[in-house]
């Protein structure tokens, strides 16, 4: 630590007299006295700590009188020695016993501005609000354990598991940043692997995964025509979706600047591709050409929108229910994300594409590390006619396909 080695220069004559503005005084040891440019004086601590010069607050004078000062002093000095950042140690101490809401709070709010979603950030207070903070909101971050999280999750785990495990997630995050802060030490209690998962039933066991509801693939040609005729936004958005195969987020975010109209190609942002996709690549969409008349036919227009597919507000994107309403009043049994299992059973079952050219359209992971290893590409002109070849499939009548297929009727409601 470079600090004056002469100990005890400032004298209380001089501290009363003689002292100009806008300067430091030393007394050695480290410890000054600054004057401000209008005449106020304050005591700070100079260390150096990592190759880093710090400066630590006393107090003011004479409210911290000269002798008060250097006690101080030789006490950080200690402190120092033992390679403590005085700075650090100051916030941490601030931080001591604050509330998991109070610092909740704070984490979400410096959190989100990098959230894509801007809804997020209500999803979490929403969630924390309603089961988190009534159990843990009040108590010291510090003090929290297992029993509280289970407290939390227990009610909620077998009914709601989707809705307990993101609540599980988020105070996981919340609580390793506290011990980033230097707030907590030890284990993180509302982590799954090796904690929570001795106490807790797996969510596949309480919450079986299920499948989305998909229109087999034969009747989905009849399906488009009748698409075709309705004019709507959600109508056009329903047909690219199913044209491209891809998620509802993709096409309801899509702005225009992700649309290469020369290669015919779409960007889809990692994080609106797949909520699995860890990466943080983006995934790419050959279009077809039906897909860039859709395109074309919003391009001409004149609204002012980011958005290639607006909501009833310009400035929105088209609600993520508006496809799926239309859907339900045309086939009541099917769902959006159905027509990527549609799309996968006829490329298995009536082309010739490979597996892992169907899989890349879909933007699934491929599993095996050696394939994986192998398929570094995208495949694009393979992905292109396997995507020009499904335009052609859900283009054609009913009665122009091989075999008989017999129109899909609108269950009638009681």
């Amino acid at each position: 630590m470079a600090t004056n080695t002469a100990l005890h220069r400032l004298t209380s004559a001089k501290l009363k007299h003689g002292l100009e503005a806008h300067r430091r005084y030393s007394d050695g040891g480290g410890l000054w006295l600054q004057v401000s440019k209008s005449g106020t004086r304050s005591w700070i601590f100079r260390y150096v700590i990592g190759g880093r010069v710090r400066w630590h607050g006393l107090g003011a004078y004479p409210d911290v009188t000269l002798k008060e000062a250097r006690e101080r002093a030789a006490d950080l000095r200690k402190l120092v020695r033992d390679g403590v950042d005085l700075i650090v140690e100051k916030r941490a101490e601030k931080l001591r016993g604050v509330s998991f809401k109070a610092f909740a709070t704070d984490y979400i709010k410096a959190q989100s501005p990098g959230w894509k979603n801007p809804k997020h950030r209500q999803q979490w207070t929403n969630t924390l609000t309603t089961y988190a903070y009534p159990v843990i909101g009040d108590l010291p971050i510090d003090s929290l354990d297992q029993s509280h999280i289970l407290k939390i999750l227990r009610p909620i785990w077998n009914g709601k598991t989707e809705t307990a495990n993101r609540i599980r997630s988020r105070i996981e995050n919340i609580l390793d940043a506290a011990k980033v802060e230097g707030l907590r030490t030890g284990e993180n209690p509302a982590r799954w692997r090796a904690n929570l998962k001795h106490v807790l039933p797996k969510r596949a066991d309480v919450a079986p995964v299920k499948n989305h509801p998909a229109m087999p693939y034969a009747d989905v040609p009849q399906f488009m025509a009748e698409l075709r005729i309705k004019n709507s936004t959600s109508a056009r958005a329903l047909e690219f979706t199913v044209l491209t195969a891809v998620r509802t987020s993709a096409t309801i975010g899509a702005v225009w600047d992700e649309f290469d109209f020369d290669a015919k190609l779409w960007t889809v942002p990692a994080e609106r591709a797949d909520v699995k996709i860890t990466d943080g690549k983006p995934r790419f969409v050959p279009l077809c050409k039906r897909a860039l008349e859709i395109l074309d036919s919003f391009r001409e227009r004149t609204d002012d929108s980011p958005y290639v597919f607006p909501g009833g507000k310009l400035r929105y994107p088209l609600s993520n229910m508006a496809m799926l309403n239309l859907l339900h009043d045309m086939r009541s049994d099917f769902t959006v994300h159905g027509f990527r299992s549609s799309f996968k059973d006829w490329a298995s079952e009536c082309t010739r594409a490979d597996n892992i050219v169907s899989e890349m359209a879909l933007f699934h992971v491929v599993k095996d590390e050696t394939e994986r290893a192998y398929r570094r590409g995208v495949l694009l002109e393979k992905r292109r006619k396997l995507m020009r070849d499904w335009e052609g499939f859900c283009a054609q009548p009913p009665a122009k396909r091989d075999g008989v297929v017999t129109p899909f009727r609108k269950k009638e409601r009681a």
